[in-house]
């Protein structure tokens, strides 16, 4: 049977009105931040950068990353901002500003990371347990004295650990939070629990609200450093959240690192050429959060500017890291699928621009509201 010319007309109508909400910039905003190191200079510079070009962009000195970002993901010392970034004051708006954040690390840093001397024979340095999970709380705790948990958060969160207990990683989401108590964790505890480097640290053993699940959890960045994946993999499996996804191509991803903790290559090997003991854990750390760049930038590869990742690398240079300032002047750095880095044209501060401008080109009111907290959700496969 012969399809008619009305239909036809009909048809194509449709298909022109999907095509151009497809290119309308309707994607799913997702903000990554690595972990790797305690000062987070590298992802500080680039939020206190990124909100304020957002309110430039805006023309409105109250928005805040949170109002243009649908998911945000954290591991280790990005967790930590990221919750706070996240974390709701109680009245739907963030606690936190990306200054007042990236400050509060600084200012509180000598006490997250208090250094103590253990044993008698052998002394070692290592870090205050008490001390840190006395800033953590303190910052994730309502003036009224509401400890805050997963679930009171503005927007959904992604945090992983690894669990000894279960020999696994573990991933700590509002979806699930929202789903179960047995997955609803005190937000400072989850900090925490992504924070816990065994060469610094003991394991944090943490349980759920309800007292269901528990974790003994080691850092989070030993397997997932740079949370990128987590937090794409979450989105394309969260149905109830992201409803309209189908794809990559429905994502844009800014992923920001915290630079190379191993250090220029000469100085990974000792005299007789073995690898030093001290940068095995740097190594690591930076494969990581490499490993996930590369893949995604080649998932990516169509479109580029739908995935940037800011990443300070003051060693290609032939420095040792950018200081706070020169971490936006310092040129990007794009990963090659098994072949290195090559450096780009733009400097990280023209990239997150460029990358705002796109996030904000249309106004607010045409880009897809982001996931209501309240909303039901789905668990995801495993119960997670």
């Amino acid at each position: 049977m012969e399809i008619s010319k009305v239909t036809l007309e009909i048809f194509s109508k449709l298909e022109q009105q999907w095509l151009t909400q497809r290119e309308g910039g309707r994607k799913t905003r997702v903000l990554s931040i690595d972990g790797g190191g305690t000062t987070g200079i590298s992802s500080g510079a680039a939020l206190i950068h990124l909100e304020h070009q957002i309110q430039l962009k805006t023309g409105n000195s109250d928005s805040r990353i949170v109002d243009f970002f649908d998911i945000i993901a954290g591991t280790g010392i990005g967790a930590f901002l990221a919750a706070m970034l996240n974390a709701d004051n109680g009245n739907g708006r963030p606690l936190f500003t990306a200054k007042e954040a990236v400050r509060f690390v600084t200012d509180r840093h000598a006490e997250l990371y208090k250094v103590k001397n253990v044993g008698v024979v052998h002394r070692r340095r290592r870090f205050s347990g008490k001390s840190m999970e006395k800033v953590l709380k303190e910052a994730l705790t309502r003036d009224d004295g509401t400890v805050l948990t997963l679930k009171d958060t503005c927007k959904p969160l992604i945090v992983p650990c690894y669990d000894l207990n279960s020999s696994a990683p573990f991933v700590f989401s509002r979806a699930d939070a929202s789903e179960s108590a047995s997955y609803n964790f005190d937000l400072w505890k989850v900090c925490r629990a992504t924070s816990a480097d065994p060469s610094m640290l003991k394991p944090f053993q943490l349980t759920s609200i309800d007292g269901k699940t528990s974790c003994l959890a080691v850092d989070g960045g030993l397997v997932m450093n740079n949370p990128s994946a987590a937090a794409v993999t979450h989105v394309l499996h969260n149905k109830r959240d992201f409803p309209s996804l189908t794809g990559v191509e429905d994502l844009l991803v800014l992923s920001l690192g915290n630079g190379p903790l191993s250090n220029s290559p000469e100085r990974k090997l000792s005299r007789g050429g073995y690898c030093r003991n001290q940068y095995v854990v740097g190594i690591v750390l930076d494969g990581v959060s490499e490993t996930v760049d590369q893949i995604l930038g080649n998932a990516f590869c169509w479109n580029h500017t739908d995935y940037i990742r800011i990443q300070a690398n003051g060693y290609l240079n032939g420095g040792v890291g950018p200081k706070v300032e020169e971490v936006l002047m310092e040129r990007g750095v794009e990963s090659l699928p098994f072949g290195g880095k090559r450096l780009l044209t733009e400097t990280n501060g023209e990239r997150i621009e460029s990358f705002v401008q796109r996030l904000v080109a249309s106004g607010r009111s045409s880009l897809p509201p982001s996931p209501c907290k309240d909303a039901a959700v789905s668990q995801l496969v495993n119960g997670r």
